[in-house]
């Protein structure tokens, strides 16, 4: 049983025994709640019922960590500690909780403990003081309005703890956190995320009409269709996401304005899209936060919870351990995988680590000097580079800093902060299609600006070049139905409208030279139009090569591979393709027709292998030793279970068709450094200089089959009838160990 369902029940049993006493006889029952809640936190939250008189009364319980126990086998409470995270006033089930947290009593322990819990079992509040020391309510959570209706909810415990569960744990583990320092981002992180999934539940058992206009404007701009169940989970994450994420973008760049010195200051999320750069992200913001909006999705008070939670951040600490730069390795992906770690995997969400980025960047400013003779590199005003699935915008940053780099080392520091300001406007660009991670890249590159003496002006409209689109259409003019549509669009969201225009400007008319970055592994269930499904003909026939074989042509990255070839090669007829992607495209036999047009269309291709690959080499090196993916980082351990391995492609304005491939492997755990030290301090490490064989699929990779491989009979002439195995893909749904749980779901 989960913590809510256990609490219900022994209360019930209590209660229906006939034997307890209205408030006292439960306290047992709390603290073992609460205990298993703490337990969770770390440091581990303990509560203690009935705790000493400390000059302000007798209160029922207390939260206390493990600091405050003597480290000796009975582990007692260390005399005279008063509890580190608040004390708790408990009454009846029958009282009335806004009576008892305005009462005399509570006024006293605030005096002394700064923080009280209230509860009456069905009904908690959170009470604290504000900077002039008045008294807050903090948050809420009802469990039942009434007396009648909580033993009614008891008695069916389970239904109650399915509904309200997780919400329920989030709360008490906030109330537990709430007086705890402040001052890591990853804390900071943790708070907004569990705000976030209390906003996301509400709003899950919303309608949503008032909504419908950005839904189907974000469908017309985007190319997506949000349908089915995964459609709409998608749909309402990302409005969430941008919701929270256009809070905490906008107090990160308040904070600038107003230095931790100034202990007056006061965030307000109200205000919050003043701060946001981008007309499109506060039109955004706007639709989905206005007060008429905001009251029929129920989250008011959510948002108020987390102004609250961001004004007691210790900003001075916080931003001495906050990282600009890299604001997805110190918060965003502590939030997205404490948010929702479902959605994060279904669209293959990974963000690259910093070495393979900083690798990426300076191999694509060698190749740019080595091969297509541009000396400065990327700082040249003629490089046009585009990430197009720029996520939070770790690539574009990178970018820039291997631009100022460049323009320093030219000694031209006068002029440097103003000419990275024109590339992050003119000539840097970003396309990303997740509303979320797209508000964080604006924010991350509007800091760097900022922090390197050239600030974008609200006034002239200025803003990055990262924009919210789909990288896999609107390559070609659209044709008069989509024009109609995206009139229409333009009547319903005209910021929107523009944020499109502008990206197709990008796409047909900016001559890139340069495409690079982490494109996702995966599509979201029926978002693809015909024009991104298309995208992949190209390589489902051959000239030579064998005929292609099984489904690795429908990976997402494979399409953006597709895209980046035919705007290099097809479109501007020289550059650069560098991208990190699954490596199975390597020696895959779905992909001969990707590589022969690849050995044909390009003049250098280079293949770093990171392997860490859970299927081929079982994560471990050829020694023996562990091998994980570069994708397990600190801040995500799981990493990937699927090999990765960066390619570098280069096409030539005197084209020659590539006669060999340049491959290395990359393994062990100290791959991310090693890798990134043959670009900077460390040892080169040569290419082993491959020549594909035609009849084996051109692979791309050193092939470990005899000669005689090809002549071996087919699996399909072995076996000429098959059948699929045990299905067990929908095993949650179909299987449960509650009968009437189950036949519910079938119903539903």
């Amino acid at each position: 049983m989960n913590p809510l369902e256990t609490y219900l029940q022994d209360l019930y049993d209590i209660h229906s025994s006939g034997s307890g006493v209205k408030e006292t006889s439960y306290y047992g029952t709390l603290a073992n709640l609460f205990n298993e809640v703490g337990k969770a936190l770390k440091p581990r939250v303990r509560c203690i019922i009935n705790i000493q008189n400390k000059g302000a009364g007798l209160p029922d319980g207390g939260f206390f960590t493990p600091d405050q126990f003597q480290k000796r086998a009975k582990g007692e409470l260390i005399e005279g500690q008063l509890p580190s995270r608040g004390c708790i006033e408990v009454k009846s089930t029958a009282e009335n909780i806004d009576a008892i947290a305005k009462s005399e009593q509570v006024r006293r322990y605030l005096g002394r403990y700064r923080q009280v819990l209230v509860t009456n079992y069905r009904d908690f509040i959170l009470v604290g003081l504000d900077g002039n020391g008045n008294l807050v309510k903090r948050e809420r959570f009802t469990l039942s309005p009434t007396e009648a209706d909580f033993w009614q909810s008891a008695a069916h415990r389970r239904a109650t703890a399915d509904e309200l569960d997780e919400r329920f744990v989030e709360y008490l583990k906030r109330v537990m956190l709430h007086a705890a320092p402040l001052t890591q981002p990853k804390d900071v992180a943790w708070f907004l995320a569990s705000y976030a999934r209390d906003a996301k539940a509400r709003i899950e058992s919303s309608n949503l009409p008032a909504l419908l206009t950005v839904r189907s404007a974000l469908e017309e701009a985007l190319g997506l269709k949000f349908e089915g169940e995964k459609g709409e989970h998608f749909f309402r994450s990302t409005l969430v996401q941008t919701l929270f994420y256009g809070v905490f973008s906008s107090w990160v760049l308040w904070s600038k304005s107003n230095p931790p010195t100034n202990r007056q200051a006061r965030f307000n999320w109200h205000e919050a899209a003043w701060s946001l750069h981008v007309p499109m992200i506060k039109a955004l913001f706007d639709q989905i936060a206005t007060p008429t909006q905001l009251r029929e999705l129920n989250i008011v008070e959510v948002l108020d919870w987390t102004t609250d939670v961001l004004n007691r951040v210790d900003r001075m600490a916080f931003f001495d351990n906050f990282e600009e730069d890299h604001a997805v390795q110190y918060f965003y992906e502590p939030f997205l995988q404490a948010f929702d770690p479902e959605l994060r995997k279904e669209l293959g969400v990974w963000y690259t680590p910093i070495e393979i980025v900083k690798y990426m960047v300076a191999r694509v400013d060698t190749v740019l000097r080595e091969e297509l003779d541009i000396p400065d590199g990327l700082a040249d005003p003629r490089v046009y580079v585009l990430d197009p699935s720029c996520g939070t915008g770790a690539y574009l940053v990178e970018v820039l800093h291997k631009i100022h780099e460049t323009l320093k080392a030219k000694g031209e520091d006068a002029l440097a902060a103003n000419d990275l300001k024109r590339a992050a406007m003119d000539r840097i660009f970003g396309f990303e299609i997740l509303p979320a991670p797209f508000v964080v890249s604006h924010m991350q590159l509007g800091l760097l600006l900022q922090n390197l003496g050239a600030p974008l002006t609200d006034s002239l409209n200025e803003r990055v070049g990262v924009y919210l689109t789909n990288s896999l259409t609107g390559w070609e003019p659209p044709s008069e139905e989509v024009k109609a549509r995206l009139k229409q669009l333009g009547f319903a969201f005209a910021e929107l409208k523009e944020e499109h225009d502008a990206a197709e400007r990008v796409k047909r008319e900016i001559p890139i030279l340069v495409i690079l970055g982490n494109p996702p592994y995966n599509g979201f269930a029926d978002v693809a139009i015909e024009e991104e499904r298309d995208l992949t003909e190209a390589y489902k026939t051959t000239v030579n090569a064998p005929t292609p074989q099984g489904q690795g042509l429908n990976d997402l990255y494979i399409r953006f591979y597709r895209m980046a070839e035919r705007r290099i090669v097809e479109m501007k007829g020289e550059g650069v393709v560098s991208f990190i992607s699954n490596y199975a495209w390597l020696d895959s036999r779905s992909c001969p027709g990707m590589r022969e047009k690849y050995l044909n269309v390009f003049d250098r291709i280079w293949i770093d292998s990171l392997n860490g690959d859970k299927y081929r080499t079982g994560k471990v090196t050829p020694e023996g030793k562990p091998d994980p993916s570069v994708f397990s980082t600190e801040l995500n351990r799981e990493g990937i279970q699927l090999g990765t391995a960066v390619a570098l492609l280069v096409r030539k304005a005197r084209h020659e068709a590539a006669k060999a491939v340049y491959f290395r492997d990359w393994w062990g755990k100290s791959k991310r450094a090693d890798i990134l030290g043959t670009v900077t301090a460390g040892p080169d490490k040569p290419y082993e200089i491959l020549v594909p064989e035609l009849s084996l699929g051109l692979p791309f990779r050193p092939a470990l089959l005899s000669e005689q491989y090809d002549t071996w009979p087919l699996l399909t002439e072995l076996f000429p009838v098959s059948f699929p195995g045990v299905k067990t893909s929908r095993d949650d749904f179909v299987i449960d160990i509650d009968r009437d749980r189950l036949v519910k779901r079938l119903q539903d």
